[in-house]
This record gives C-alpha cells, structure tokens and sequence, in this order.
C-alpha cells in the first residue's frame, strides 16, 4: 500500500481516525499547467499544495456527494487562493496575485496583513437542488486572541474546533514535487462525521487516546512529510499502536473547464461587448485559470453563440 494518493486508517481500540496523503505526478501536472500561462509565486504554490491536500483530507472524513473548496480570501497580496476537491479524489487550484510577494512570506503577510482574511469552506453538493445554497463556513486567518496563524493546518484545526466541536491534528506541507498532509481526528460520539453534523463540545480537549496520538503527531517535520512514503511515515510515528489500515485511493488533478461552459459564460457577456472586443483584439481568448488550458473564439463562433438553433446550416452528411 506503499504509493502516493489518499491513505485512511483507524487506530485499534481508540475512537481515532487518521489520513495521509501525498499527491505526486497529479500535483506536478497542475503546476505545469498553470505555469503555461504565468506561474505563481512560491509561497502561492505552497500555500495551494497545502490547501489541496487540507482538503483531500477533509474530504476523506466526510460522507458528502460534491466538492468540497477551501477559499482563502485575502488582505494582502494575494486576493484569493481556491483549492477544489471533488469525491472522487480529483482536484484542482488557482489564486488571485494582486502585488508582489517576497520569496519567504508565510500565511498572513500573504492573505492577512490587515487581520481581516478569512477561510471559508464550502461543500457543494452534486445534487444540490436549484435555488439552495451550498453549505459554507467560514473562519478569520487568526486565533481568538486575535494573533495571526501562519500556517494553513492551524486555520482548519481552529475551524474545526469552533465550528465542529471536534479534536482535530492537521499537519501539511507542499513543494513543487510533492504535496503532503496528515490528518488525526476523534470520532464524533454521534457516529454522524460530517462538517456541520452535531456539537461535541463537553468531549473537546479531553479525548486521552486523541491527545496522546497528536503529540505523537506533532513530532513530525515538514521535511519528514514531504520525503517519507506513507509506510514509514505511520511506522516512525505509530510504532506502538494497532493500525488498521484501508486500501490506498488514487487522486488525480483535473480541470471541469470545458468550450461548452466558456461558450455560455461569454454569451452571459452579451454580443455588443464580444463585437467590441473582436474588433480590437481580432478574437476573444478566454483562459482557464484552474488549467491554463486556452479557448479561442473567432467572429464566426461569436455569431453562432447569438444565433438560434433552428437557423444553424445543417450538418455535412458525410466526413469533410
């Protein structure tokens, strides 16, 4: 079960569930991809590693059927930060830069330079009926003592301990190569486990089996999480304790951004504002800022978008 992706188990005897992820080749591809159209930062690329696997992680824990996005939004220089994962384990991520952003800046001289950024977490169900909101909370980018946190882990173990009454240990770190996370969480007593599913808060802080495992936790480096493989991770920190583990899930990154969904976002524009660029530009380029990927709309394809379906020529009948 040594391999990279998604990896779930339970602590034998203890009301204690952990993951471990470690997203390689996907990650890699999805720096790759947005670098072909203007790469981020480092601290931003760190910072979109670690939200994706905070979320893979969230998601791991959750019986949920959509995505669920983590949105920082910023103060600082950088606006907004979106990580997306979906249930089947696929992602994707971008960001907002609105000015430079020195080489070692951490959380808050990124997002939070004036207290006012926030976390919000969203889950957006697949089925959602029409007209009803997503399920959102949201979180500052400080402590309630009101002290900037300057790492992202610390964001969602607040959130989760104000917002869901549960023991949370997160630990994440990113580089270019790797994105890596580790999550311990205590059971919720109601069996529910889902974001927003019951209030715990006579157990918080008082879990002896949960504590005892985040200090064990805690003795982790960031540079442990980004180079040991899943099997030595667990054994060099859980040596002693009955883990059980299940079947690894794979991840992937993957882009939803499609010419059908630009086409009725351009359409949503209106035609005089698509003449008006056509006119000045000679064509409407639109860029996907998950993927990089670019669409290309000539004046032919704008006219289309305005014309209605019947008065469409037909189609060729055979192969041209």
């Amino acid at each position: 079960m040594n391999v990279p992706g998604l990896h779930k188990f339970l602590f034998e005897g203890c009301a204690v569930r952990g993951a471990v992820v470690r997203l390689t080749a996907g990650w890699q591809e999805a720096l790759r991809r947005r670098a072909s159209v203007g790469e981020f930062p480092l601290p931003v690329r760190h910072l979109l590693g670690e939200m994706t696997a905070a979320g893979m992680l969230m998601q791991s824990s959750i019986k949920f059927d959509g995505a669920l996005i983590l949105q920082v939004h910023g103060d600082g220089p950088l606006k907004l930060a979106v990580a997306e994962v979906k249930t089947d384990y696929s992602f994707r991520a971008t960001a907002k830069v609105i000015a430079d952003i020195p080489p070692a800046a951490r959380l808050s001289a990124l997002a939070n330079t004036r207290g006012e950024g926030r976390c919000a977490i969203v889950l957006d169900a697949r089925k959602r009926a029409r007209g009803t909101q997503p399920y959102q909370g949201v979180v500052p980018l400080h402590d309630d003592a009101r002290a900037p946190l300057e790492d992202f882990s610390a964001v969602i173990e607040h959130y989760m301990l104000q917002s869901e009454q549960i023991d949370t240990r997160m630990l994440l770190a990113a580089n270019d190569e790797v994105a890596a996370g580790l999550l311990l969480q205590r059971m919720p007593s109601s069996g529910l486990g889902n974001l927003a599913a019951g209030r715990e808060e006579n157990l918080v802080g008082y879990h002896e089996d949960f504590n005892r495992l985040s200090l064990l936790a805690g003795t982790l480096t960031r540079d442990e999480l980004l180079a040991l493989d899943v099997d030595t991770l667990l054994h060099r920190l859980f040596w002693q304790e009955r883990v059980q583990r299940f079947e690894p899930v794979a991840t992937r990154f993957n882009c939803s951004c499609g010419r059908e969904r630009v086409t009725r976002m351009l359409v949503g524009l209106g035609q005089p504002e698509l003449q008006d660029i056509l006119l000045e530009q000679g064509r409407v380029e639109i860029g996907c800022d998950f993927c990089g990927l670019q669409y290309h709309f000539d004046a032919v394809d704008v006219a289309e978008m305005f014309t209605p379906v019947r008065d469409h020529p037909p189609a060729p009948s055979t192969l041209q």
